[in-house]
């Protein structure tokens, strides 16, 4: 049988950098709002005396997520500059080309072609410089848009996004977009 606590850990973990709110968490457990929140704090206790990890929950007015704790910035900042992360993953390869031919989009526009969530590819990207937020989407909740940076230019050796093949507005699976993505970056590492 799940604890209280390990049910809303697992919800407040797969939520990612949207993070959850007390609502959504008390529908899910099937706990009170007054017990939930009284669980939460027992966790929120839990994380921040545990000198064994590296994890914390932090509030943001009824949103809650798992982060890492401050004094780890400087480790993961290093870590996601190595060399092995620089090499990018193909869904973070995919993330990148529909951003590159949708922009400005917004994450959940690039979920809804991917058909999954991207939230921490998305995370990444920034860290990395490769794209960046660009202004709110006009609809509701107003969501962030994302475009490629001029690092992403660099990265793949091109000089603008005119140098990426025209995609057919009417057949634009997440495939076609990597297709057309990679032979472009192929394309012009052949020309070096």
């Amino acid at each position: 049988m799940l604890s209280n606590q390990a049910k809303i850990e697992s919800l407040l973990f797969v939520s990612g950098k949207e993070g959850i709110t007390s609502k959504e968490l008390s529908k899910l457990t099937n706990l009170s709002k007054p017990d939930l929140i009284e669980e939460l704090n027992n966790l929120i206790h839990k994380y921040n005396n545990d000198v064994n990890t590296s994890l914390q929950i932090i509030q943001a007015d009824d949103c809650y997520k798992i982060v890492t704790k401050r004094e780890f910035s400087d480790l993961i900042k290093q870590y996601l500059s190595s060399q092995s992360v620089t090499e990018l993953s193909g869904a973070t390869l995919e993330v990148l080309a529909i951003i590159a031919y949708k922009q400005p989009i917004t994450r959940i526009e690039v979920d809804e072609i991917r058909g999954v969530k991207s939230s921490s590819i998305f995370q990444k990207l920034q860290l990395l410089k490769l794209i960046k937020e660009h202004g709110r989407k006009d609809a509701p909740g107003h969501p962030i848009l994302y475009k490629t940076t001029t690092k992403f230019l660099d990265y793949f050796g091109i000089s603008s996004l005119d140098e990426l093949p025209e995609i057919e507005e009417n057949n634009q699976s997440n495939d076609d977009f990597m297709m057309l993505f990679n032979q472009t970056t192929i394309d012009l590492n052949e020309e070096e």
